[in-house]
């Protein structure tokens, strides 16, 4: 079943099908650069899943399924937030996925650039893993697209990954302090510890944002899953972060911005 639904944000109009999600050639057009290093593409409410010839299809598919779920988290065949979805189409957003790791780097990132592609996220086949035996890599990649592209546009005030937003503030309290840059050490009582140097002020918000989210949908609760993130973040359950950390709970569960409100299961099926 497809039905065309459109909706609006601002001066933009976005026709969004539901997805079926079939793998198609890579589309020509805007996404002719694409080509090159892809053989393989989805379209989810018009947001790209582009995957290199080695991608087990399975997995981009996967990927795709994933993608709809967290923006049709009731599974009613629309975008939840037409807003955030716009932004994430007004901006070309796309998951860029490869066999493995070595696959990805090979990858030309400057050619998609030159083409004005700057919104795309990167995932390996190899951490994509459904079925549930281990931390599958797709819970988090797709919701940093979203998070980034979609929710800090959408949102600036609120989910813009800068000094002085809402999340921001959040980010702040939980880091036990206002760090622009990684601290070498994090003050005692912090409960997000991010030690990846590389990562600066607007990363470690979409970090962020990741684990309180996924935290809240029951993601990293698995006591395995918990042992090995607890040096990054020290709230792996929906009770740690309600309790610990009210303000960013709050606002993750503020039925006006539709985030999530249950984990993807692999499996989207409209009602």
């Amino acid at each position: 079943m497809k039905i065309t639904i459109l909706f609006l944000s601002g001066a933009l109009t976005v026709t969004a099908a539901i997805p079926d999600f079939k793998i198609t050639p890579v589309p020509g057009g805007n996404h002719t650069p694409f080509q090159k290093v892809f053989s393989q593409h989805i379209n989810v409410f018009g947001v790209r899943v582009f995957g290199t010839a080695k991608t087990p299809p399975a997995k981009l598919r996967h990927i795709a399924i994933v993608l709809a779920e967290y923006l049709d988290n009731d599974e009613d065949g629309k975008p939840d937030n037409p807003a955030v979805v716009a932004e994430l189409v007004k901006r070309n957003a796309f998951m860029a996925v490869a066999e493995d790791e070595r696959a990805m780097d090979r990858l030309n990132g400057e050619a998609f650039e030159r083409a004005g592609f700057h919104a795309g996220q990167g995932q390996f086949a190899t951490e994509t893993l459904p079925g549930g035996g281990r931390f599958d890599a797709t819970l988090e990649e797709v919701l940093h697209l979203i998070t980034h592209e979609g929710y800090a546009n959408a949102y600036p005030k609120i989910f813009g990954e800068r000094p002085g937003t809402v999340l921001a503030e959040c980010l702040d309290r939980a880091r036990g302090g206002h760090f622009r840059r990684v601290p070498r050490r994090y003050p005692k009582g912090a409960w997000f510890t991010y030690d990846d140097r590389t990562c600066d002020y607007g990363c470690q918000c979409t970090e962020y944002l990741y684990w309180a989210v996924t935290s809240a949908l029951g993601a990293q609760s698995a006591k395995q899953r918990r042992e090995e993130i607890s040096r990054e973040w020290k709230l792996p359950t929906r009770e740690l972060v309600r309790t610990r950390d009210p303000n960013i709970f709050k606002l993750i569960t503020d039925a006006k911005y539709k985030l999530p409100s249950r984990l993807p299961d692999g499996k989207y099926e409209v009602k």
